[in-house]
């Protein structure tokens, strides 16, 4: 695995303001061939339950979903692939980019998952530099005009409440929905 100076050195790199979703230069079938080639590596490992599916609006491409019952953590496992820098990152439970998603992840796994991803020309980035606090160019909420904000969130229903705010973090900026 690289030294997470560099992992962090790299996510500041790819960080760029002017575009939030994915990179000036994202190249749609190359990402498409890495998330094919990551997803069946999971299968290879983990069996036919993996679900793969990409997403939309957001900052990271696609998801692979792992079972529980087949991850023999007790635990579902997520892995997410980036549309930047080609950052891969991976957790357990139902939460993405909370600090109880490194829950159960053994060292073999990661170990297994850097391979991988090395192999692929990948990077993975472990889910605790991801949490550390978001001090890159991009747009932040508190830059946005309070007027948009209260647009985009007025959507007639009542909010539920989800607990404390997180402080923006680097999972924010690379694996997010925009």
């Amino acid at each position: 695995m690289l030294p997470a100076d560099r992992i962090r050195a790299l996510l500041r790199e790819f960080d760029d303001p002017q575009h939030l979703e994915r990179p000036r230069d994202f190249d749609l079938k190359a990402s498409a061939h890495r998330f094919a080639q990551l997803t069946h590596a999971l299968t290879e490992r983990f069996g036919p339950s993996c679900e793969s599916g990409l997403s939309q609006d957001a900052s990271y491409y696609g998801v692979i979903d792992v079972p529980a019952d087949a991850t023999g953590l007790g635990r579902p496992l997520w892995v997410l692939l980036s549309n930047f820098g080609s950052f891969v990152t991976t957790g357990t439970g139902d939460d993405w980019g909370v600090p109880s998603a490194k829950e159960g992840l053994t060292e073999e796994f990661v170990t297994w998952l850097d391979g991988i991803c090395t192999a692929q020309g990948l990077t993975f980035v472990p889910i605790e530099l991801l949490l550390e606090p978001y001090d890159g160019p991009s747009l932040a909420d508190e830059e946005i005009p309070a007027e948009l904000l209260a647009a985009f969130a007025d959507d007639g229903e009542e909010e539920e409440d989800e607990g404390p705010e997180l402080p923006l973090a680097w999972w924010d900026r690379y694996f997010q929905y925009m």
